[in-house]
């Protein structure tokens, strides 16, 4: 199986609401603990080293002013350190924790994987721009859209060159149990991976598609606290969802 890195990024877009714009992306940096047979231990941040942990935040132009500085703030409450572009930089730069967690990117920190307390934050124009930079920069691994755009919506899911596209949810949905498939042996980004003979079968890959139908977008810490996990069915496979 290809799987190098997991540079997964957020996108907040034009329309995204701050209280999904923030659930969506803290957990996706920092994820939460939930023990139902230790409460002593739920809360507290999970492995921000996990592969489907975000790496970069991306910001459409249009919320720099509104969105953006109270999903900073958010951030910064959770001790992340910032690494942004001109323009978000600006738009937080008197933020009371600015001078402590926020300082200028470089190009490098959009190829990197932090594996730890830190963000690459960058401005886009438009959904197409922030699909352009992910598909370049990312490691194809999971990556998620904060929006109330169908049209977004669809641009996301068909024009990201991902393993796992999500609307309105927390990256750490990316995960073997938690999509049901069992014990997980490791996530593929690759694609190919049959080898010998191969026919038809040996040449499909997958690419997986995930909405929240939640007014405040999904995390996992609504299915994983108190220990109420997941309910999973088959799925209509008739025609796909974007």
């Amino acid at each position: 199986m290809g799987h190098a890195d997991g540079i997964c990024a957020v996108y907040l877009d034009e329309s995204a609401g701050e209280t999904k714009a923030i659930r969506v992306t803290v957990e996706s940096k920092v994820s939460y603990l939930m023990w139902s047979n230790k409460p002593e231990l739920t809360g507290q941040i999970d492995y921000m080293a996990a592969c489907n942990a975000a790496e970069t935040l991306l910001i459409h132009e249009s919320i720099l002013d509104t969105v953006w500085p109270k999903v900073a703030s958010a951030l910064m409450d959770q001790s992340i350190s910032l690494r942004c572009d001109p323009r978000t930089l600006e738009a937080i730069s008197s933020h009371p924790s600015a001078q402590q967690f926020v300082t200028s990117s470089t190009s490098s920190d959009y190829t990197t994987e932090f594996l730890g307390p830190t963000l690459a934050v960058i401005t886009v124009p438009s959904v197409q721009e922030a699909i352009k930079h992910i598909n370049f920069h990312s490691s194809h691994h999971t990556d998620s859209i904060v929006t109330e755009s169908e049209a977004s919506m669809a641009l996301w899911c068909r024009g990201l060159d991902s393993a796992n596209c999500f609307v309105n949810a927390s990256t750490r949905f990316a995960d073997g149990t938690r999509y049901g498939l069992g014990t997980e042996v490791g996530i593929s980004t690759g694609k190919t991976h049959a080898r010998g003979p191969v026919g038809l079968d040996g040449l499909v890959i997958y690419k997986y598609m995930m909405r929240s139908k939640k007014a405040d977008g999904s995390l996992i810490a609504d299915h994983e606290k108190n220990g109420q996990g997941y309910t999973h069915k088959d799925i209509s496979r008739d025609r796909a969802p974007f």
